[in-house]
């Protein structure tokens, strides 16, 4: 599968005043929520909500909210609240524990900057 394949792609994760941040693409109405791959230097995550209401957005927050073990009023989407494309921001979190947060859970198939 080609999705496999891309997983061994690097994105960048930079540290911020507000956080760790890092880009996305959401794939709305998926048959389940979990991280797929990376599109450029973005993350790829599918989620089951569609992209109605928010409802995409709010499943992207509670998915990285229990990812990283963090409230969900530490998760944030800095850009792209109304795109597919979005940059997510993780409070009280540095990149390095965003990083092998997102490897370990992983499996270490996403390789991150």
């Amino acid at each position: 599968c080609n999705e496999a394949r891309s997983l061994h792609s690097m994105i960048p994760i930079s540290d911020t005043t507000g956080g760790a941040a890092f880009a996305l693409k959401l794939h709305p109405r998926a048959k389940k929520n979990a991280i797929t791959g990376v599109v450029g230097d973005a993350l790829k995550l599918a989620v089951t909500a569609p992209p109605i209401e928010g409802r995409a957005n709010a499943a992207c927050v509670e998915f990285f909210a229990n990812l990283f073990v963090v409230p969900r009023s530490s998760i944030t989407i800095a850009s792209g609240e109304t795109s597919r494309r979005k940059v997510i921001l993780v409070a009280g979190l540095s990149a390095d524990e965003v990083r092998r947060k997102l490897e370990a859970s992983t499996g270490g198939t996403v390789s991150v900057l």
